[in-house]
């Protein structure tokens, strides 16, 4: 994996982070390689979602300063070409309360690609994820891997150049665990970049993923 990477997609300076005169991190640079694939661990409450859900545009950030492919822009406000860039995650998809499949399309109509031009598109990220049988299911009723599999599906529907994944295979063991494991390689080999945030060693084992870690408000790269 990551054998032609050679470019850096996103490169983040000064990511600092505080709530009151509690300092959570202070990271000097952050640099993402484009078709990069990258662990970030660290102790509970060092800032692991927090770190991911500003650079997802979930989560302000005054004074970074960022460069998407080399052209500078502002963190927050979180611009367009970000926007369409980066998708984030959450350990906890929310769904809507519709379908599965509608709820795959729904980034793609809110951008306004139109629903027959979105079809075959759900489609071919539905079979990707492995849910296309539950396309007319209700959310609500799925299981907490097919779930995760949907909002990767969901994700990965909108071609974005970054993902970042919160905690992807936490609370899920046994098949549905592997399943969401398998379809991170995939991702790779379509050139995106995958930044997860995670304790499993299945996904820090990976081949080809390198490994940030948050230490003490300090990001440590292995």
């Amino acid at each position: 994996m990551n054998a032609m990477m050679s470019s850096t997609l996103l490169s983040v300076r000064a990511l600092r982070k505080a709530y009151g005169e509690r300092h959570l991190f202070d990271i000097e640079r952050l640099d993402i390689e484009a078709g990069g694939a990258y662990v970030l661990t660290g102790a509970n409450g060092t800032g692991k979602s927090t770190l991911l859900r500003m650079l997802g545009g979930l989560e302000r950030c005054d004074g970074c300063r960022v460069e998407l492919e080399g052209r500078a822009m502002p963190l927050y406000p979180y611009p367009a070409a970000l926007r369409r860039a980066v998708v984030y995650v959450h350990q906890h998809p929310i769904m809507f309360s519709t379908s599965v499949g509608h709820n795959i399309a729904y980034g793609l109509l809110a951008r306004g690609v139109s629903g027959h031009d979105a079809r075959p598109l759900v489609e071919e990220a539905m079979d990707w994820a492995g849910v296309a049988h539950l396309r007319h299911s209700d959310p609500a009723r799925l299981s907490g891997g097919e779930k995760q599999r949907v909002a990767l599906a969901r994700a990965r529907v909108l071609q974005p150049r970054l993902l970042l994944l919160d905690e992807p295979t936490a609370n899920l063991d046994g098949a549905a665990r592997e399943q969401v494991i398998k379809l991170i390689p995939t991702l790779l080999e379509q050139g995106r970049s995958v930044v997860m945030a995670c304790h499993d060693r299945d996904l820090i084992g990976l081949p080809g993923v390198r490994r940030f870690k948050l230490r003490d408000g300090r990001l440590e790269t292995r």
